[in-house]
C-alpha cells in the first residue's frame, strides 16, 4: 500500500532527505563510458568567498535543468563543479580580518599571510557549495575543483611557460587600470564606466616668448602637473602657426612643446589637448610617437608624488584638484568652468574610481590568440544563444587590446618568473628553479606579482579534466557540450576560455554558449548591497522551498534577457507546487489494490483517457523541442499549463465518477491512466522541480532507484488522437459556456441547472448524447440534446459554443423577481456612472486640461459601461419574459 502523504507539502522535510539520498547513492556520478554519448557542463566557478545570490541561483538552475534532462535522455552527463580563488575578493576578506586583529599582511609577511588565506579558505570556502546543494544542484561533487588546487596550478604554469616561450607573454611599461583601494591593476573589462556629473576646466597655457597662449579643456586638472606637451590636430587651421612653439606649464613652469597628432579630436573642448603620458592610455601612445617623457604625478595610493612638486606632494588626488583650481584661478590661468557629465572608470570590485597609471606589468599578446577565436565563432564551431551575443563577442574580439595579466596581490597564482640577482637573467619555469641556468647562481628572486584570476579561469574547461595530462576524462568529455553563463561575463571569461581552448587543445572548449540575463529587482534595477534590494536565495528556499524558487526563476525567462524578481511570481510557483502535491495525493489515495501490471485494452479507454494521453504525448514532444532550443522558460510554461489546466482541472475531475463508481474495470482503467500520465508529467517536470517530483514518483508504482535515472518521456505516436482532442475541446468549451451562464445569473453552486443543447447534425447529437455525463459532472447540470426547438424556452438565457446552442431555463433555478431587482439596481448605478463619465467627455475644459491618458481612460470607461448596460438590459428582457 502506498505511503500516506501529508495533507500539505513541506519542502523542508522533503528536500534534505532526497538530496542526501541522491548524494549517498552517487546518482550524480559520471565515469567514462565509450558506449554512451557524453554530455558535459563545467560550472562557472563561484568565488570561494561567495554567498549564493540570485544570479548564482538562476545560472545553476539552468545548468541543473540541462544536466538532469540529458541524464534522463541516456547521456553520460557530467556537471563538474568548482570554486574560484578570487584573488582580490579573498585577499580583501582576510585583510579585513587582520585589521580587526590590529595587524596587517605586511606585518605578517607573505608566507604567513598566505597560510592565513588558506586557513580562511578551508573554514569558509565550502559555504557556497553547501548552498548549491540546497538549490538541488546535481553536480559530480567527487570531482569538485578549485582554481588553485594542485592540478589547476600545474596547468596555469604550463600555459604561462608555453605562451612565454612563444613570445606571447612579455613585460613592459604601459598604462594600466590601477585601483587605489585594492592596490592592484585590473583589466580593461573589469572597469565599469559609469556616467558621473563633473566639470570641464578651461586653462590657459602661456607661450614661452610672449606669443599666443593656448587654452586647453580638461576634466582632470590634477593631472596637468604631469603634462609634457599640448597636442593639436595637424589639419586644424586654428593651430597650424603654433605647432613647434614652446609653452610654459602653469603652476610648474616646465617648458613643453606644441605637437601635431591625428589622435586629437578637433571638436572636443578647444581642439587643443594636454598630453599626460603617465596617466592616460591615449596620451601614452601619443607620447611614444613623439618621444616624450612620462613623469608620474599620482602614486599607487592615489596621492600626489614628488613629481607633482613640493606644494602638492602628498595631497589626495581630489584634494589636489581643489587646490589646483584655486591656484589657477588666483594666478589668472583659469578661464572658465563648464558642467560636463562623462564616463568615469570604477573598479568592478570595490567601485573606487580607477587611476590610469604607468606601470611595468606582464601582458599577453592578444592578436595571434584572438584570430582563431574569431574564426571559430564565424564558422559556427561555437554557437551563441541568443545569436546577438555572438555578434557582440566578435566586435569585442576584433578590437581587443593586449591583456595585462599581472596583479599586485599575494593571493593567487604567483608569476612563474625568477630574476637572477647575480647576472640579471630572467628565468621562466614551470618548476621552481634551484639555480640560474646562465651563471649557476642561487640568488634568485621570484616575481612578486600574481596572475589575474581570469588567467586560471580561462583554462577551466580542460584543466578541470586533467590537462596538461592526457586523461581519459579529457579525451572523452572535451570539448564540453555547453557553457551556461550570464551576459555580464562574456568578455571576462567566455572569450578567454575560447582562445585558451583553441591554443592548448586545438579545439573549441564548448559547442554552444547559452547566455542568460541578470536577475533584477521588481523595478528593473540591479540587485546590490548599496540599494538594499538584494534577495537571499537561501531565505527564499527556507520559506518557499527550492522547487518554487527554481520554477519561478525559469518561467518567464527568455535567453539573454534580464529577469525581474517578483514575490508574486514566487507565490504563483508555490501554488503550483501545492497543486501538484494535492492532485498527486488524490491519485495515490485511490490506488488501493491497484495492479499496475494488469493488461488494458485501448478499447477500454474513455474519450477523456484518449484525450489526456494524446495531450501528454504532445506536451512531451513540445517540452523536448523547447529544451533542445534552450527555451527553458517556454518548456516550463508548457508543463505548467498541461499539469494545472488539463490534468488537474479537467482529467482528474472527470476520473472521480469512475474512481467512486461500481464499475471495477472502469476504475482500473482510470487509475492506470492517472498513474501513467502523472508519472510521465513528474518525469517531464523533474529537471525543473527535482525534489517534489522525486518524492511523489517514489510513492507511485515505478521501476528503478530514482526518477533522475528513469528514461525521459518520449512522445509515443500511438497515443496521438486528434479525434479525442477535438471532441474534448468541444466539450470543454461547452462546459465553460454553461459555467459562465450560471455565474452571470448567480445560480447557487449546489443547484443543478436544466440545460438544452441544440445540435443540428446527427453526428454532433450522437457525440453529445454519448458524453453528456462529462457536462453534467463538470457543469452541475442535467443535459437534454435536441436537433430542433419548436419554441425557445421561456425565461432562458442563451449562449453558443463550438456551433452548439445552449439554453438554460431560469424558472425554479433562481429567484427571478429578486434577480430582476438586482439587475435593475445595477443598471441604475451603471447609468449614473455613464452620465458622470459622459459629462466629463462633453466638457471642453476637461478635454483641454486633462492629460491625454486620463481622457483615454474615460473613453474606455464609457465604452465598457455601455457594453455592460447592454448585457444587463438583455438579461432583464429575458427575465421579464
Amino acid at each position: 500500500m502506498p505511503e500516506q502523504m501529508a495533507t500539505t507539502y513541506d519542502p523542508g522535510l522533503v528536500e534534505e532527505k532526497w538530496y542526501r539520498y541522491w548524494e549517498e547513492n552517487k546518482f550524480f556520478h559520471a565515469a567514462v563510458n565509450r558506449e554512451k554519448e557524453p554530455f558535459c557542463i563545467v560550472m562557472p566557478p563561484p568565488n570561494v568567498t561567495g554567498q549564493l545570490h540570485m544570479g548564482h541561483a538562476l545560472d545553476n538552475t539552468l545548468q541543473d535543468i540541462l544536466t538532469r534532462w540529458r541524464r534522463m535522455q541516456g547521456y553520460n552527463a557530467l556537471w563538474l563543479p568548482g570554486t574560484d580563488h578570487a584573488g582580490i575578493a579573498t585577499q580583501a576578506k582576510v585583510e579585513e580580518q587582520l585589521t580587526s586583529e590590529g595587524t596587517s599582511r605586511t606585518e605578517l609577511g607573505r608566507k604567513k599571510f598566505l597560510e592565513r588565506v588558506w586557513a580562511w579558505k578551508e573554514k569558509y570556502g565550502g559555504h557556497i557549495t553547501r548552498q548549491l546543494r540546497r538549490l538541488g544542484a546535481s553536480c559530480e561533487w567527487d570531482r569538485e575543483r578549485f582554481t588553485m588546487d594542485e592540478g589547476c596550478s600545474r596547468a596555469v604554469r604550463e600555459v604561462f611557460i608555453r605562451l612565454y616561450e612563444q613570445g606571447l607573454i612579455y613585460r613592459d611599461y604601459y598604462i594600466v587600470n590601477w585601483c587605489p583601494r585594492c592596490h592592484t591593476t585590473i583589466s580593461d573589462i573589469e572597469v565599469e564606466h559609469l556616467p558621473v556629473p563633473g566639470h570641464l576646466y578651461y586653462i590657459k597655457y602661456p607661450a614661452k616668448r610672449g606669443g599666443k597662449s593656448v587654452i586647453i579643456a580638461t576634466t582632470r586638472p590634477e593631472t596637468m602637473l604631469g603634462d609634457v606637451a599640448v597636442a593639436v590636430h595637424p589639419e586644424d587651421e586654428r593651430f597650424k602657426s603654433i605647432v613647434g612653439e614652446t609653452l610654459i606649464l602653469p603652476l610648474v613652469g616646465r617648458e613643453m612643446p606644441v605637437i601635431a597628432d591625428e589622435y586629437v579630436d578637433r571638436e572636443f573642448g578647444t581642439g587643443a589637448l594636454k598630453i599626460t603620458p603617465a596617466h592616460d592610455p591615449n596620451d601614452f601612445e601619443v607620447g611614444k610617437r613623439h618621444n616624450l617623457d612620462s613623469p608620474q604625478v599620482i602614486g599607487p595610493d592615489a596621492a600626489m608624488t614628488e613629481n607633482a612638486g613640493e606644494v602638492y606632494r602628498g595631497l589626495d588626488r581630489w584634494e589636489c584638484r581643489k587646490r589646483i583650481i584655486k591656484d589657477l584661478d588666483e594666478r589668472g590661468y583659469l578661464i572658465k568652468i563648464e558642467d560636463h557629465e562623462h564616463a568615469v572608470g570604477h573598479c568592478y570590485r570595490c567601485h573606487t574610481v580607477i587611476e590610469p597609471m604607468l606601470s611595468r606589468q606582464w601582458f599577453v599578446k592578444m592578436d595571434p590568440l584572438a584570430k582563431p577565436a574569431i574564426e571559430a565563432v564565424r564558422e559556427n564551431r561555437i554557437t551563441y544563444i541568443p545569436e546577438r551575443f555572438g555578434r557582440i563577442y566578435l566586435n569585442w574580439m576584433e578590437n581587443i587590446r593586449d591583456w595585462c595579466i599581472s596583479r599586485q596581490l599575494w593571493w593567487g597564482h604567483r608569476i612563474p618568473v625568477w630574476y637572477c640577482l647575480q647576472c640579471d637573467n630572467i628565468i621562466a619555469s614551470s618548476e621552481d628553479p634551484a639555480s640560474c641556468p646562465r651563471c649557476g647562481g642561487k640568488d634568485l628572486e621570484q616575481d612578486p606579482d600574481v596572475l589575474d584570476t581570469w588567467f586560471s579561469s580561462a583554462l577551466w574547461p580542460f584543466s578541470t579534466l586533467g590537462w596538461p595530462g592526457q586523461t581519459e576524462e579529457l579525451n572523452y568529455y572535451y570539448p564540453t557540450s555547453v557553457m551556461v553563463t550570464g551576459r555580464d561575463i562574456i568578455f571576462f571569461w567566455v572569450a578567454r576560455m575560447i582562445f585558451s581552448g583553441l591554443a592548448f587543445m586545438n579545439e573549441v572548449p564548448f559547442k554552444e554558449v547559452f547566455v542568460h540575463g541578470l536577475v533584477m529587482d521588481a523595478l528593473g534595477r540591479k540587485m546590490s548591497k548599496s540599494l538594499g534590494n538584494g534577495v537571499d536565495p537561501i531565505d527564499v528556499i527556507e520559506e518557499y522551498g527550492a522547487d518554487s524558487l527554481r520554477f519561478m526563476l525559469v518561467t518567464g525567462n527568455t535567453p539573454g534577457n534580464d529577469l525581474r524578481f517578483h514575490f508574486e511570481r514566487l507565490d504563483g510557483a508555490r501554488n503550483f507546487v501545492n497543486k501538484i502535491w494535492n492532485a498527486s495525493r488524490f491519485v495515490i489515495m485511490n490506488l488501493q489494490d491497484f495492479d499496475p501490471g494488469a493488461n488494458l485494452s485501448g478499447k477500454s479507454y474513455t474519450l477523456a483517457d484518449r484525450w489526456i494521453l494524446s495531450h501528454f504525448r504532445e506536451t512531451a514532444f513540445s517540452v523536448t523541442a523547447c529544451l533542445e532550443n534552450y527555451e527553458l522558460g517556454e518548456a516550463a510554461r508548457i508543463i505548467y499549463e498541461f499539469t494545472w489546466n488539463e490534468f488537474c482541472d479537467w482529467y482528474v475531475e472527470l476520473c472521480k465518477s469512475r474512481l467512486y463508481g461500481e464499475d471495477l474495470a472502469g476504475r482500473q482503467t482510470a487509475r492506470h491512466v492517472l498513474v501513467r500520465v502523472l508519472k510521465g508529467t513528474l518525469e517531464l517536470l523533474h529537471p525543473f522541480m527535482p525534489f517534489i517530483t522525486e518524492d511523489i514518483w517514489q510513492r507511485l508504482p515505478h521501476q528503478g532507484e530514482t526518477i533522475m535515472k528513469t528514461p525521459w518521456p518520449e512522445p509515443e505516436e500511438s497515443l496521438r488522437d486528434p479525434v479525442a482532442e477535438s471532441g474534448m475541446a468541444d466539450l470543454m468549451e461547452i462546459t465553460r459556456s454553461i459555467r459562465r451562464l450560471r455565474s452571470e445569473m448567480n445560480v447557487p453552486p449546489g443547484k443543478k441547472a436544466a440545460v438544452i443543447l441544440l445540435a443540428p447534425g446527427e453526428h454532433e447529437r450522437d457525440f453529445l448524447d454519448s458524453w453528456s455525463s462529462y457536462l453534467e459532472q463538470l457543469a452541475a447540470c442535467r443535459v437534454e440534446v435536441s436537433s430542433v426547438l419548436e419554441q425557445k424556452p421561456a425565461r432562458a438565457i442563451h449562449a453558443v459554443a463550438r456551433g452548439v446552442e445552449i439554453f438554460m431555463p431560469l424558472e425554479g433555478l433562481i429567484d427571478i423577481e429578486k434577480e430582476i431587482a438586482r439587475l435593475e439596481k445595477d443598471l441604475l448605478a451603471s447609468g449614473k456612472d455613464l452620465q458622470r463619465t459622459q459629462g466629463k467627455l462633453n466638457n471642453e475644459n476637461f478635454l483641454k486640461k486633462a492629460a491625454p491618458e486620463i481622457v483615454e481612460k474615460e473613453k474606455t470607461k464609457e465604452a465598457e459601461l455601455k457594453k455592460a448596460m447592454e448585457a444587463v438590459s438583455e438579461r432583464l428582457e429575458i427575465l421579464k419574459g
